[in-house]
């Protein structure tokens, strides 16, 4: 991942873990595909904890393989805490992922989540940039309490009713990511879990998006987002 997301989710582990008690940990998306990455584990040496890394591909820093990519192969109620940095955006029904993390999660447990909230398409399949309603969204769908959102944005441009000004992000700060702390209610509500288990049933059942081809781009769609397409409705 690289270093703002790591920064990051150390925070989340620095603000909401503490350093007298154990921790039983998992990490959605754990897969190293860089060999000079730091990955979650490294962010938990200090921690006693026993770290479960999970992903749909075997590989370094994984410890199981979801058969599903929907389904985390645990026990409900089982975790202290579930993280996930850098999955998010490539997941094509996130809703369902996060569902997913709150059945595991135990009550009163946490969801550490980032994120991109900009960046460049990367990956074979790329759908996602979040901001901060998209943290709002998930603990309301999910019925998570949020306990933190932030989103790295640009430096806005100075005045009244300034507008952030995407110009000034610089190739040091390319990258922004989304944030989010979830905690689960001591009393999680059971109307939850029927939903909880269409929605991934379904999900498992559709996939992901491989099978849909992609489609033509209409004539003049990319004149118009370079700001030189026409700007009326053509006349009937």
């Amino acid at each position: 991942m690289h270093p703002s997301a790591f920064a990051h989710m150390r925070l989340c582990v620095n603000t909401y873990m503490q350093r007298d008690r154990h921790y039983r940990v998992l990490d959605l998306g754990s897969r190293r595909i860089l060999t000079n990455h730091e990955t979650h584990r490294d962010l938990l040496t200090e921690h006693d904890c026993e770290y479960i890394g999970a992903d749909i591909v075997a590989g370094n820093n994984v410890d199981i393989v979801m058969k599903k990519p929907y389904r985390i192969p645990a026990k409900s109620n089982s975790f202290d805490v579930v993280m996930s940095s850098q999955a998010f955006e490539h997941i094509p029904f996130p809703w369902a992922s996060f569902l997913e993390m709150s059945r595991i999660v135990k009550p009163g447990g946490f969801i550490f989540l980032t994120s991109p909230s900009r960046g460049h398409r990367h990956g074979i399949t790329d759908c996602w940039r979040y901001y901060p309603d998209s943290m709002r969204a998930f603990a309301a769908f999910a019925k998570m309490n949020l306990r933190e959102m932030h989103v790295d944005m640009p430096p806005r441009r100075s005045g009244p009713g300034s507008k952030l000004d995407y110009t000034a992000v610089t190739n040091r700060d390319y990258w922004g990511d989304a944030v989010g702390v979830f905690q689960k209610p001591q009393k999680p509500s059971k109307l939850v879990v029927p939903i909880r288990e269409l929605i991934i049933w379904w999900a498992n059942r559709v996939g992901g998006v491989e099978h849909i081809k992609v489609p033509p781009v209409a004539k003049g769609r990319r004149m118009i987002a370079r700001g030189k397409g026409p700007t009326k409705a053509p006349q009937t």
